[in-house]
């Protein structure tokens, strides 16, 4: 039977896998309210590259992984006090080893189109979105601009 110490910490860990929510960053399945939307054509197209740099958003569960694992083995090592040294230094350990292999990061290139519209209501706009090679714009194409709240989107006019 698993002692009482470690048997708190794997219902923490439990709790909190189960009930902390993970966030997704884009919901497909969102309704979102238009604001406008404005008719025009495409004056110029230009594709265009962003580097960015994507840092690993999971380097705290990793960290408390690494901990939680080394505990558990250095718990496995010496008798009465010393035992408790041994899980604490193997908890330590684990810890460190979590957040130094566990730390990754890495640059994503993005693909970017950048488009100039001339809009009905004879305003010049221009906007920058992800490259859709399935909706490939060209000069003279008539688009419809739909402005979003907190962004915009542009695709071919039906």
């Amino acid at each position: 039977m698993l002692k009482p110490s470690i048997s708190r910490l794997f219902y923490v860990c439990l709790f909190f896998s189960i009930f902390l929510p993970a966030h997704a960053g884009y919901d497909r399945n969102q309704a979102v309210p238009v604001e406008k939307v404005v008719y025009g054509s495409i004056v110029s197209v230009r594709n265009i590259t962003e580097k960015q740099l994507v840092e690993d958003r999971n380097q705290g569960w990793k960290t408390f992984g690494g901990a939680l694992i080394g505990g558990v083995i250095g718990h496995q090592f010496g008798g009465g006090s010393g035992k408790d040294v041994a899980t604490v230094l193997g908890a330590l350990i684990g810890a460190g080893v979590g957040n130094r292999h566990g730390s990754s990061s890495y640059v994503q290139e993005l693909k970017l189109v950048e488009l100039m519209i001339k809009q009905d209501d004879g305003e010049q706009v221009m906007i920058i979105q992800d490259l859709d090679q399935g909706m490939i714009f060209n000069t003279g194409d008539e688009v419809r601009v739909v402005y979003l709240k907190g962004g915009v989107r542009v695709d071919r006019a039906m």
